[in-house]
């Protein structure tokens, strides 16, 4: 009997620890089981030395396939592309997903600019650091920008380009950039709204986790969004140099890059292709990845 109480206090015990810590730090919960579905799924966690700092990359699908580079956007990582990067791996693709400098397990050097321009030398050092010459390029959203200048420095290493809801044209945002590092729970859910057309009802204590964890990071979003706003950077006039084909992939209802500025991209560059995705926002590219996977796959399959 006594020993029956014991492992019955301890069981109660332990799962009042868990629960405290859930309750405390949802994010962590929430990663870990990512990183275990990850690992489960064959998925691997792996890092290079790029420009002499840590750069933590995902890698799906047949070591030996042809090379795909998925970039993230602005305060992203590289399990944003866990939904749609399952399709390119079973189509026969090695599936590289880098996180940027400053942003999921990468390193966060204090000295680095976090410009779209300096995160493409990132990207095209990842690219060597792999030994991998030639590759399918996508990028989303701020991930788009930088795919861009990549492709336009390097047109002979870009075998086609995806950009999925991209930045990149001089096109000011009209909502508040400020959003992008929500100090309060109603700026969270303007945001949320902003990235979704359906955003979920976010419990209060994982909002708090969000919010601890947005002005953590804070300093590195807000450097990459103040280089972004300078314009310096502008794609409008490398897009019609451009001569691989170009798959342009859009949430219909995205509120922070509209359809219209792909459409302005598919005119500068006559021999891409626009595919618009009804019912989808910003975050297409997660939320609506059973939708688009079959056309990037026949896309990236030519």
């Amino acid at each position: 009997m006594n020993r029956a109480r014991k492992v019955i206090w301890t069981v109660a015990a332990l799962a009042l620890a868990v629960g405290v810590g859930f309750w405390m730090r949802p994010l962590s919960f929430f990663d870990g089981t990512m990183y275990l579905r990850e690992a489960l799924t064959g998925v691997q966690s792996r890092q290079v030395r790029v420009q002499q700092h840590r750069v933590h990359y995902l890698a799906e699908g047949p070591a030996h396939g042809p090379a795909i580079v998925l970039v993230h956007g602005l305060g992203g990582r590289a399990e944003d592309w866990i939904d749609l990067a399952p399709h390119l791996a079973k189509a026969g693709f090695r599936v590289y997903m880098p996180d940027l400098l400053g942003y999921g397990r990468s390193e966060q050097p204090a000295d680095f600019s976090y410009s779209v321009r300096d995160e493409a030398g990132v990207v095209i050092g990842f690219m060597d650091a792999l030994g991998v010459q030639r590759v399918d390029l996508g990028g989303w959203s701020m991930g788009g920008w930088i795919a861009q200048i990549v492709a336009s420095e390097m047109p002979q290493r870009v075998q086609q380009l995806m950009l999925f809801d991209s930045a990149g044209l001089d096109a000011a945002p009209d909502w508040d950039t400020r959003l992008f590092t929500p100090a309060t729970a109603g700026e969270l859910a303007q945001l949320d709204a902003l990235l979704m057309p359906h955003p979920p009802q976010v419990p209060g204590f994982v909002t708090r986790d969000i919010l601890r964890f947005s002005n953590r990071r804070a300093w590195i979003v807000q450097r990459a969004m103040a280089s972004m706003l300078t314009g310096k950077d502008i794609t409008d006039n490398l897009l019609p140099k451009l001569e691989m084909p170009v798959l342009l992939a859009w949430g219909a209802e995205d509120r922070i890059i509209p359809v219209d500025q792909a459409e302005k991209m598919h005119r500068l560059m006559p021999q891409s292709e626009l595919a618009v995705f009804a019912g989808c926002g910003h975050l297409a590219p997660l939320q609506c990845a059973s939708e688009m996977g079959p056309k990037v796959v026949a896309f990236v399959k030519r």
